[in-house]
């Protein structure tokens, strides 16, 4: 078994990145393919990258909460922001110590871990509105076993005052600036990107996964470990709107969700609700706004 760790809880507050280890698990395969042509005799062949796709365990002392299918890269990030958006933990202080492992390296059952130490007041509650959830690239309710158990009630996010100057441009900005920030998918095709962008649409972080949930939460894993949750600023993102990135969102306190699709209406419920704005359709030069 591989394993890093970083332990004291001030790194999850303000520590920079670059001090925190990283997954050994590559994020990218080569494979070898072959290229088709109608009217051509033969193929020619190819050797292209693709996205690695692997299980990911989320465990709290000791205990694993969920699985999921997520691209083995930034798993402390997508650790921490996994139980911030989930509403596991309320603060990154909260999150004591994080642990990467690998397992399987090498090996067609190659998998990773991120285990977390949370606060007992934070654990206590997690055991006793514990789930077991198992992710899949696509899906948006993962293992939730009853309806009355999912939480369609977001918290209000309000209207900062740099919001009275936000629109369009900013919006524009951002994407713009996105695709040339997307390097694995540039490589590949296959991932879904998240990023940050301050008020004036200044793309400030990007992160990329094989799902759409996932690359918020690495995302809004990496401003909590640099103390940027809160600050000015909204998320974009390369997929369609569905109700968990609105509710993840909501939870932290992100005022603006703009995307590159459609929302869902359950999305534009969640969101009117908790008082956010939400864009979809954001192509330069146009954007469509929904809420």
């Amino acid at each position: 078994m591989q394993h890093q760790s970083t332990s004291a809880p001030q790194a999850l507050g303000a520590c920079p990145l670059a001090d925190i280890p990283g997954t050994t698990l590559p994020a990218l395969v080569q494979v070898q393919a072959a290229r088709w042509e109608a009217g051509a005799q033969g193929a020619q062949a190819l050797e292209r990258e693709v996205s690695a796709e692997v299980p990911v365990a989320m465990v709290f002392n000791g205990i694993s909460h969920a699985v999921m299918m997520a691209s083995p890269a930034d798993l402390v990030e997508f650790g921490l922001g996994f139980a911030i958006s989930e509403g596991i933990v309320d603060s990154p202080v909260d999150c004591r110590d994080v642990e990467t492992q690998v397992h399987g390296a090498g090996t067609p059952d190659a998998s990773c871990s991120v285990h977390m130490e949370i606060s007992p007041r934070q654990f206590m509650r997690l055991k006793e509105q514990r789930r077991t959830l198992a992710g899949r690239t696509g899906c948006g309710v993962c293992g939730i076993d009853s309806i009355q158990a999912l939480d369609l009630h977001p918290e209000q996010v309000g209207s900062p005052d740099w919001m009275a100057l936000f629109g369009v441009a900013a919006i524009n900005a951002a994407f713009t600036a996105l695709s040339a920030r997307q390097e694995l998918n540039a490589r590949t095709g296959s991932l879904h990107a998240a990023g940050w962008a301050r008020p004036d649409g200044t793309l400030v972080h990007v992160l990329e996964d094989v799902g759409r949930h996932n690359a918020l939460d690495k995302l809004l894993g990496r401003l909590a470990m640099r103390s940027e949750l809160g600050m000015p600023g909204f998320v974009v993102m390369t997929s369609r709107t569905s109700y968990e990135l609105v509710r993840k969102c909501a939870r932290v306190g992100v005022p603006a969700l703009a995307t590159i699709s459609a929302p869902t209406s359950l999305a534009l419920q969640l969101a009117d609700e908790a008082g956010m704005q939400l864009w979809g359709f954001c192509r330069p030069p146009s954007a469509v706004r929904y809420v």
